[in-house]
């Protein structure tokens, strides 16, 4: 048998070593780059198109809301209310001359407001001592606090109920505000996000003299207005949306939420564009309030995980 020199070396060899190269490298068994980019339009498109029907789920049923609620009168509601050329604000007056919801939209923001202010007061204030201050029992405490997360609502209301019916706070504000002020979830996201804070800022500020109290409200809250923002906008809707706690300590139709109102609406001799109207007067405050705080509440969202 010859041996191979290299002017005996068969012509294909080289070609055979290039091949297997190409296929080391590109790992596609040579294929072009345009043809391993065409493989893979069918799952570029698969997100997107996921994503437009998760958006086109989540959109309808208040699109159609909108539109029973401006539709006319009648036997119909779908698909009826689709002609948008016969739309009247007919429903929206009956509700607000016919109803007390101007009383119950009264309530629902006396509720929300009032519970978001001290709501974010309190768990600021627990979460700058749970996440820079020391003190005996601490970690024990946090975690027995946030244990309550555990704890569903429905097996505290009657206690809840028992404690504000002996206090006297049946069908008043206090009675449906003061149980929910203890949020256990709004401490924990305050206490995460202040951890992230630098300590040199507090140490700084305890050399330079400054009390407890004003490194509270010249460092902490300046600091933390993109986290109250987005626990804001929670505690907001949690609170507008809220049936079950308004329904059983606010037994009068005066001391009724909108929720509630809209409930015994549905049980009236009323027409369901009229409910439909209601409903979509409910979600108005939702949306300005997540309009006036978007900026905010995208600012926490890029910030987290960040530390100085």
């Amino acid at each position: 048998m010859a041996l191979l020199t290299r002017d005996n070396t068969p012509p294909d060899a080289g070609g055979d070593n290039e091949n297997r190269k190409g296929k080391g490298k590109g790992g596609g068994g040579g294929r072009t780059p345009k043809a391993r980019r065409a493989d893979r339009g069918p799952a570029r498109l698969g997100l997107p198109t996921l994503l437009v029907l998760v958006a086109f789920v989540t959109v309808a049923p208040f699109a159609v809301m909108v539109l029973v609620a401006f539709a006319p009168h009648s036997g119909k509601t779908l698909p009826g209310a689709f002609d948008i050329g016969r739309a009247t604000l007919a429903n929206f007056q009956e509700v607000l001359g016919s109803s007390d919801i101007l009383r119950w939209a009264l309530n629902s923001t006396i509720y929300s407001v009032v519970s978001v202010v001290f709501i974010l007061l309190f768990a600021s204030m627990a979460g700058y001592a749970f996440a820079k201050k020391r003190f005996p029992g601490r970690e024990i405490m946090f975690w027995s606090f946030l244990a309550t997360l555990m704890v569903p609502f429905q097996a505290t209301l009657i206690p809840y109920y028992i404690l504000i019916s002996e206090m006297g706070g049946v069908d008043t504000y206090w009675g449906m505000i003061v149980p929910t002020l203890a949020n256990s979830q709004a401490v924990f996201l305050m206490r995460q996000f202040i951890t992230q804070l630098p300590d040199e800022l507090f140490e700084a500020a305890k050399i330079d003299g400054a009390s407890e109290w004003r490194i509270y409200t010249t460092i902490v809250l300046p600091l933390i207005r993109p986290i109250m923002a987005t626990l804001g906008v929670f505690v907001f809707l949690w609170h507008w949306n809220d049936f079950l706690w308004p329904l059983v300590i606010a037994q009068s139709g005066d001391m009724h939420t909108l929720t509630v109102g809209l409930a015994t609406l549905d049980g009236e001799n009323v027409t369901i564009n009229q409910v439909m109207a209601g409903a979509t007067i409910t979600v108005v405050p939702c949306l300005l309030v997540f309009g006036l705080l978007q900026r905010y509440l995208t600012d926490s969202i890029a910030t987290t995980g960040l530390k100085s």
